[in-house]
C-alpha cells in the first residue's frame, strides 16, 4: 500500500511539474492596419523578451479590409487594431466586439522621393496645382478597403474649401485611379521606382521609411483635435457590409484602436498583449518613437466591458 501511496505523489508532481514547464508556446493573431506594420515589428519584438512563449502572428491589411475578414470571411483573430475606431464601431458592433481601445493618433501628408517631379517646388500653397499637371503621377489607397483613402478623399475637400478651389475634389476623383492599391502601404513600391511621383499617406509612415513628406495646414491633415468641427464638414461613403449597402464616415481627428473580438481564440495572451502595448513606458513610447503620437491616457467607448487587466491604463470618465 505504502508503494502504491508513493507511487501516485510521484506521478502526480511529476504531472505538476510538466505543467508548470516554462516555454509552453501560445499563438495570438492579430490582424492590424498598414500603416501600424513597422511600429508592431518593434513591439512584437520587445514583447517577446518578456513573454517568450507567445508567438505573435500578424496579417497587415487596410483596416476596413481587415475588418471584413471577420465579418465576411468568417476568420478570427486574438487582436483587431485598426488605424480608425469608427471601423469597429461600423463592422464590429454588435456582432463581433462590444469595446475598443483608442491609443494613439497620426496625420495625413503628401509623400514624396527626392527624384519626384517637381520636389523642389513643392510647398504648402502650391501642391494642389502640382498634383494636377499631367505629367505628375499620384497614387492613393482604396477608400472601400483603408481609412486611409477615405481620409484622403475627406482632406481633399477639406483642401478645396480651405483654398477656396472647389473643383479640386472632381478634379481629383479622376485623375490617376490607376494608381489606387488596397492600402496606404502597398503605394510605397510605386513611388520607391519613380512610378509614381507622390503618394498620400500618414505622416508616420513617411517619417519610419526616410521619405519627404509635406506638412499640411492643420485645417485639413486631420491630425488635430482642435479642428475636429472642421473636420466634420467633410464626409464619404465607402461600401458597407452588405451589397447595396454604404457607410458614410465624416472627416474627424485621426484615432487608431484596438479590441479582442468576442470569437478570439487566445484571449489571456492577448491581453498580455495589449498591456505591454498601453504601457507608456513600452508599446506607447515605442509607438511614439516611431512618429506616432500615443493618447495619454488612452480611453475606451465602453469602459465597464474591458478587461479588468486593461482598466487601468485608461481613462476612467
Amino acid at each position: 500500500m505504502a508503494r502504491i501511496v508513493i507511487f501516485f505523489l510521484l506521478t502526480l508532481l511529476s504531472s505538476c511539474s510538466f505543467n508548470n514547464k516554462p516555454g509552453k508556446t501560445e499563438t495570438i493573431t492579430i490582424f492590424h492596419a498598414g500603416s501600424l506594420s513597422y511600429p508592431f515589428r518593434q513591439v512584437i519584438k520587445v514583447f517577446n523578451e518578456d513573454y517568450p512563449h507567445i508567438k505573435v502572428q500578424t496579417e497587415s491589411s487596410g483596416s476596413v479590409a481587415g475588418a471584413r475578414k471577420i465579418t465576411d470571411l468568417n476568420r478570427i483573430c486574438d487582436i483587431y487594431a485598426t488605424a480608425d475606431y469608427k471601423v469597429v464601431e461600423e463592422l464590429l458592433y454588435p456582432r463581433h466586439a462590444d469595446w475598443y481601445i483608442a491609443f494613439a493618433g497620426n496625420e495625413l501628408s503628401v509623400v514624396f522621393h527626392e527624384s519626384s517631379k517637381y520636389a523642389s517646388e513643392i510647398n504648402a500653397e502650391n501642391w494642389m496645382e502640382i498634383l494636377m499637371r499631367s505629367d505628375v503621377r499620384f497614387g492613393r489607397s482604396d477608400p472601400d478597403s483603408d481609412p486611409c483613402g477615405y481620409r484622403t478623399l475627406l482632406m481633399w475637400q477639406l483642401a478645396a474649401s480651405y483654398y477656396n478651389q472647389p473643383a479640386f475634389y472632381e478634379q481629383m476623383l479622376v485623375k490617376d485611379t490607376r494608381f489606387i492599391r488596397p492600402k496606404e502601404v502597398d503605394l510605397l513600391a510605386l513611388l520607391e521606382t519613380q512610378t509614381i511621383d507622390y503618394i498620400f499617406l500618414y505622416r508616420s509612415v513617411a517619417k519610419q521609411h526616410g521619405l519627404n513628406y509635406l506638412q499640411l495646414p492643420d485645417k485639413i491633415h486631420l491630425g488635430k483635435p482642435e479642428f475636429a468641427g472642421n473636420y466634420q464638414t467633410a464626409s464619404v461613403s465607402v461600401r458597407g457590409t452588405v451589397p447595396g449597402e454604404t457607410i458614410t464616415f465624416y472627416g474627424e481627428p485621426m484615432v487608431y484602436a484596438v479590441s479582442i473580438p468576442f470569437e478570439a481564440p487566445n484571449p489571456e495572451a492577448a491581453e498580455l498583449f495589449l498591456q505591454f502595448l498601453l504601457d507608456p513606458e513600452k508599446g506607447l513610447k515605442i509607438m511614439e518613437e516611431n512618429g506616432q503620437p500615443p493618447l495619454m491616457p488612452p480611453f475606451s467607448d465602453n469602459y465597464s466591458g474591458l478587461p479588468h487587466s486593461l482598466r487601468k491604463f485608461l481613462i476612467t470618465n
